[in-house]
């Protein structure tokens, strides 16, 4: 006999009786089969014994390097014989039962499929087709199918897919066929276009003859079906054919029956598979109205309910909430109109821009309903967000820049020098003379504090606020400690000229306070802080001061500035003791009606009770006076600076904790840990107002558009809410039933959306009660608010008791989308988007009291005004200061710039010369409204460049600051979230700034072109922002090289020249600021992001060193500060610290500073790890995202999320993993996905 060709792996005979048989095979193989098929037929089965009763053989076939497979395929498509073929089809059948994916991977690359489907084709032809051929033709393409990408395209195109349906049309009865067939069709319906194909052929009309009540009997032959049924359903084409046909009814009564014949739990996949047709089903409009005219809502909502004590249920439950929330009928919001209740007329509105585009529509058509169904289930997975902000996000790679001529930064003179002279007076200390100050009397004053500060019994320290104010001299207005002597001749910065403000006609407040008493009882200064470590050895070297204040910045409490910024572990600190008494509510200047409408009568310590006139004075209140622990405040200062404070809605009320103050508390505050189940009962109760519309009182009880006033009378069974003070924003409140409230904020003024910040102000409430409140139309996907971050809340009834302060409150926080429709007006054109629900529960610990909610620490511009004037009078004679008026805004409040350095020692010129060639700082802060954490930063800066510490001293020295403290105090004052009165977000006009609509954006960059001009460029440039969806604080910069390598750019390595220098400053504050992630920053270039401040910065004015610094609204996972919510001592902590991080940038990049220091940073390692972290992220240009995408599906309506503009995706192509995964995530799970 020759030797077969047939080739075999080392270690198996050659001249084995399997190899025998397959080399006869071959060889028949190529003649003709027809001729010899009883030997054919022997050869197959002699080949088939050998592999069902020795397991080697299998091995042998299927082992690398085997020509068995070729053969045995090869065969089966010459072969003619029935039983020849049955015999194959057999030998498949055992080699690809065992081995896993890998033999059928092989069956499929050596062209397995394509026989199969041609094989089947021909055997349908035949009259009446052999029913084992076809079974068994059925359960290979059923197990190789899944595992060829190609497999439906082959069907389709051979024919196969009508040849499987019209057989399970001729064998409903038998199950033995049936059930292969239908395990095919649902690999063929994993191909959108063969759904619609089978759809038209009656595949769906076969499976709802399958699917049926519960049953015993042929239960995985039920699962299947409704497999393949949920794959046919994703097509739309599909689900309409199911409504048309009545099929909704019968879906949710076999769920029914199933659910309550299946005690055991033991066919919990076929009610899921129900539940998967009704979910496909209800992503179409028709779907969703057969869903509720059949009652739908009713059955799942029953059905659940009974679900949720079983934990193993969990996938049965989210997917019946999942389909109630998109079928849950679509509202607008309960407003006349998307705009905000306020209107400022411009001076002139841009043609095409937003506010024209706005208030060009006609009334009633800016909020429609739409219940579109253009987005599909797999689009609602995408809720991602670009950080900086995200109306402008373009997730991935289509965002980065990619113009190198874009990339290259470069001076941009698009002004003529001639034109920005008039910036000359904001830059006199760079001709200041300085002639008749008194140096020797500054020095000596300068000394006197240094040699104070050297042999107190404290540690370096970075000041923050004061433990008892300084007492003024009331003929100039500066610290009493100052000797007149030493004051300058002429005032060396002196306040810009203004009208001077009204007298203060708020009569009632009275101060009764005796500060040392209280003092002296309580022990404030003493004993609420925690002691300090030891202070240095004297005659200690800057240096070694810097290293001990840079391994751990205290804010200590009794340093010159500090009082209630520093303290020590749980125990909460005294209360304050001083008091004073005053009347509510607040009126500014006694004006008359503050609060129009009802009101009512007065609640104890509440600023609720209406007032019509100064003659009807509220309850005198004894109140702590905060002043005690905080220098930077005073109440009465501040009311003064409220009544020069002008705002849109001419607000004529002070909020209680901006006239009280903030002690931040010691304490602290971890990030909430969410419950198990939390947010799925909170949508259930959602759910409960459409099933039971009677519980429901849908009554208003605040609302800005009613003309009369938006306080409304009611007969005390509903809390009372008031939003009309500065930076407030509420505008409706509406009593939904007993105790829960839903509340809608207001947009920023002449836009339409922008909702985020609130600040309100609650009374008449009952202790021991949970209140539940629900700002239902928040905009963007995702919210910190799922990852542990609480609302503020601030207690009348708490700070009266000496514990003035804001604090993290409420319990089972959820964000969620809802059933309220956005318009696409406000959505840029697209459709089918919903608003968001932020709600707690909140349970007050008071009665009567009255309670502020925030979304943040609120900072107003008043406060600001406060700060700045009680900064100027504590400042010392070695301090350079001085305050302008950089502009008006829009509403006219002025615009502060302030200049801050360190006076010259003499006025010879071998000391104003290094004076006047300082680099400049500029910083800004505060653009952005609702970003209230960066004025906390800023205040915490200011106060640290103003100290008396050495380290404050030799900051001064080494810079000139240019501070603009509040970018958008329009804004700030009338509770917007992001734009100011232009309505429109004052960060993305640096390009091309009008100086009409943004003043205050065209003149700060008009500073920085008349310095580019002079050749004085700031050496850096930042500007303070706040983040809502990341943790921690981190940067963000711009380099040509790093955006480069996050794009497909081809350039030459001297293209990507470039000094990383950038990276210096984030890289000290990552290892000097517990609260700061150098993996977060990112310094890639966006082009959505190139009218920004930071942009616009580093590409015109030529700052290499331009960032954007992000503090988070929530809290931090690192450090020490890991796994608690951010305060504000931790922001003015972050300020401070930026500071100390420029001290240290002065020292490593000065000539002498780089001769001592060793330890240079490695900034180009650094740089090479940091780009390994970002190319394996998907979203390139955010370096590493530190939160994922919220898993749990929470939306109504089954959209697209509001920030990604990726083009819609059809559900028949999600992957069924990644379906059955969001299934079956629990609530608790997606709760803690975060880590």
């Amino acid at each position: 006999m020759n030797k077969p060709k047939m080739t075999s792996e080392k270690g198996v005979p050659s001249n084995s009786r399997l190899l025998m048989l397959l080399g006869q095979l071959e060889r028949m193989s190529r003649e003709s089969m027809m001729t010899e098929a009883e030997i054919a037929r022997q050869l197959t089965a002699k080949i088939l014994h050998l592999i069902q009763t020795q397991e080697k053989t299998k091995k042998e076939v299927m082992s690398k390097g085997s020509t068995g497979m070729e053969v045995i395929l090869a065969s089966l498509e010459n072969s003619r014989d029935l039983q020849t073929t049955l015999n194959i089809l057999y030998i498949l059948s055992e080699l690809l039962t065992v081995g896993g994916g890998r033999r059928v991977a092989v069956f499929v690359s050596k062209g397995g499929p394509a026989i199969l489907l041609k094989l089947l084709i021909s055997a349908s032809k035949e009259s009446p087709p052999s029913e084992e051929l076809m079974l068994q033709l059925h359960s290979l393409l059923a197990k190789v199918g899944p595992k060829d990408r190609k497999f439906g395209v082959k069907a389709r195109l051979t024919g196969a897919l009508n040849v499987t349906v019209n057989l399970l049309k001729q064998n409903l009865l038998n199950s033995k066929l049936v059930l292969p067939c239908l395990q095919v069709l649902r690999v063929y319906s994993s191909n959108s276009v063969n759904a619609i194909s089978l759809g038209k052929s009656g595949a769906v009309e076969l499976m709802f003859k399958i699917v049926g009540p519960h049953t015993k009997k042929n239960t995985t032959l039920l699962k299947v079906a409704l497999d393949t049924l949920g794959a046919l359903l994703k097509s739309k084409t599909n689900a309409r054919r199911a409504v048309d046909r009545g099929h909704v009814p019968l879906l949710l009564f076999a769920y029914q029956d199933w659910h309550r014949n299946d005690t055991r739990q033991r066919h919990m996949l076929i009610r899921k598979g129900l539940l998967a047709s009704l979910r496909n089903i209800t992503n179409i409009k028709c779907g969703r109205t057969a869903f509720i005219e059949a009652d739908g809502m009713r059955v799942l909502y029953n059905t659940s309910n009974e679900c949720l004590p079983v934990r193993t249920l969990d996938p049965l439950v989210n997917t019946s909430s999942l389909i109630m929330r998109k079928c849950f009928p679509k509202n607008r919001l309960p407003l006349p109109t998307i705009k905000s209740a306020f209107h400022y007329p411009l001076p002139h509105v841009p043609a095409g821009g937003p506010v024209a585009q706005i208030y060009s529509q006609m009334p009633g058509v800016d909020d429609v309903v739409d219940d579109s169904d253009e987005e599909t289930e797999a689009d609602m997975e995408n809720d991602t967000e670009n950080e900086e902000d995200e109306k402008d996000c373009r997730a991935g790679n289509d965002d980065i820049e990619t113009d190198l001529s874009k990339l290259r930064p470069r001076e941009i003179h698009s002004r003529p020098f001639e034109e920005l002279r008039v910036y000359d007076k904001f830059f006199l200390e760079l001709s200041e003379d300085f002639q008749g100050y008194d140096f020797d009397c500054a020095k000596m004053s300068s000394e006197t504090s240094t040699t104070s500060a050297t042999k107190s019994p404290r540690p370096i320290t970075v000041p923050a606020v004061q433990t008892a104010p300084l007492q003024r001299d009331p003929g100039e207005g500066r610290p009493a400690s100052a000797p007149s002597s030493c004051r300058p001749a002429t005032p060396l910065a002196p306040a810009p000229a203004s009208s001077p403000l009204p007298p203060l006609e708020l009569a009632s407040i009275h101060l009764t306070e005796d500060v040392k008493e209280g003092l002296a009882k309580e022990g404030v200064a003493k004993e609420g802080v925690a002691p300090g470590p030891r202070p240095a050895p004297r005659g200690t070297g800057l240096e070694q001061e810097l290293v001990r204040v840079l391994e751990r910045v205290a804010l200590e409490a009794d340093s010159p500035l500090n009082g209630g910024g520093g303290g020590g572990g749980g125990v909460d600190e005294p209360p304050v003791n001083s008091t004073r008494h005053i009347h509510s509510p607040l009126l500014v200047g006694g004006i008359a009606a503050a609060r129009r409408g009802g009101g009512g009568g007065s609640s104890a310590g509440g600023s609720d009770c209406g007032s019509e006139g100064p003659e009807e004075e509220g309850p005198l209140l004894e109140v702590p006076d905060t002043a005690l622990l905080l220098p930077l405040h005073d109440p009465d200062l501040y009311v003064e600076m409220v009544k020069g404070t002008a705002s849109v809605p001419r607000y004529s009320e002070v909020a209680y904790p901006d006239y009280f103050g903030h002690v931040a508390p010691t304490f602290r505050e971890p990030l909430l840990e969410r419950a198990y189940g939390v947010q799925r009962a909170k949508i259930f109760q959602d759910i409960e107002r459409l099933i039971h519309p009677n519980d429901i009182l849908d009554k208003v009880v605040y609302d800005l558009d009613i003309p009369s006033g938006p306080v409304i009378a009611d007969d005390g069974e509903s809390l009372k809410f008031n939003s009309q003070f500065e930076s407030g924003n509420l505008r409706k409140a509406i009593h939904v039933r007993q105790h829960e409230y839903d509340l809608v904020l207001n947009s920023d003024i002449n836009s339409n959306h922008y909702h985020q910040w609130f600040y309100f102000e609650v009374s008449g409430m009952r202790v021991g009660t949970d209140y539940r409140f629900n700002i239902i139309n928040c905009e963007k996907s995702n919210s910190q608010f799922n990852y542990g971050m609480q609302v503020l809340m601030y207690s009348v009834q708490e700070a009266i008791g000496g514990k003035p302060r804001w604090v993290r409150t409420g319990e089972d926080i959820c964000y969620y989308k809802n059933h309220f429709s956005r318009s696409s007006i406000a959505t840029g054109g697209q459709k089918g988007k919903s608003y968001y629900t932020m709600t707690f529960t909140m349970n007050f610990s008071h009665k009567d009291d009255v309670c502020y909610f925030a979304y943040h620490y609120p900072y107003t511009y008043s406060t600001l005004k406060m700060h700045l004037s009680k900064l100027e009078d504590l400042r010392s004679p070695q301090i350079y200061w001085r305050q302008d008026v950089l502009c008006e805004t829009l509403a006219g409040n002025s615009c502060p710039l302030l200049t801050i350095t360190a006076m010259p020692e003499a006025t010879a010129n071998d000391h104003l010369c290094p004076f006047k060639n300082r680099p400049v700082i500029f910083l800004s802060a505060r653009v952005h409204p609702g970003e209230t954490n960066a004025s906390w930063v800023m205040k915490g800066t200011l106060e640290f460049l103003m100290g008396s510490s050495q380290l404050a001293h030799s900051l001064r020295e080494a810079y000139i600051f240019k501070i603009v403290p509040m970018l958008n105090p329009d804004g700030v004052i009338n509770g917007n979230h992001r734009c100011s009165l232009s309505g429109e977000d004052l960060n993305r006009q640096w390009q091309n700034p009008s100086h009409e609509l943004h003043p205050t954006i065209y003149h700060t960059k008009s500073l920085l072109q008349y310095l580019a001009h002079i050749q004085r460029a700031p050496l850096v440039f930042c500007d303070y922002h706040g983040h809502s969806r990341k943790k921690n604080v981190f940067m963000y910069g711009c380099s040509v090289k790093e955006t480069v390598w996050q794009s497909n750019i081809s350039t030459s390595s001297c293209d990507l020249h470039e000094d990383l220098g950038y990276r210096t400053l984030p890289k000290i504050l990552s290892q000097m600021a517990s609260a700061f992630s150098m993996g977060s920053c990112s310094f890639v270039v966006e082009r959505s992001k190139e009218s920004t401040a930071r942009v616009v910065v580093w590409r015109e004015i030529g700052v290499q060193r331009s960032y954007t610094m992000e503090s988070t609204l929530c809290g931090c996972d690192q450090g020490k500060y890991k796994g608690l919510q951010i305060g504000t001592r931790e922001l003015e902590e972050m300020g401070a610290q930026f500071c100390l991080a420029l001290l240290r940038l002065k020292r490593l990049t000065s000539p002498l500073g780089l001769r001592t220091q060793q330890h240079f940073l490695d900034v180009e390692s650094d740089l090479m790890e940091t780009r390994a972290k970002v190319t394996s992220s998907p979203t390139t240009y955010v370096m590493e995202e530190d939160e994922p995408s919220f898993q749990e599906e929470v939306d109504y309506s089954a959209d697209s999320n509001d920030d990604d503009p990726d083009p819609d995706v059809e559900a028949s192509n999600e992957p069924e993993d990644a379906a059955l995964h969001l299934d079956t995530l629990s609530d608790c799970e997606t709760a803690n996905h975060k880590k």
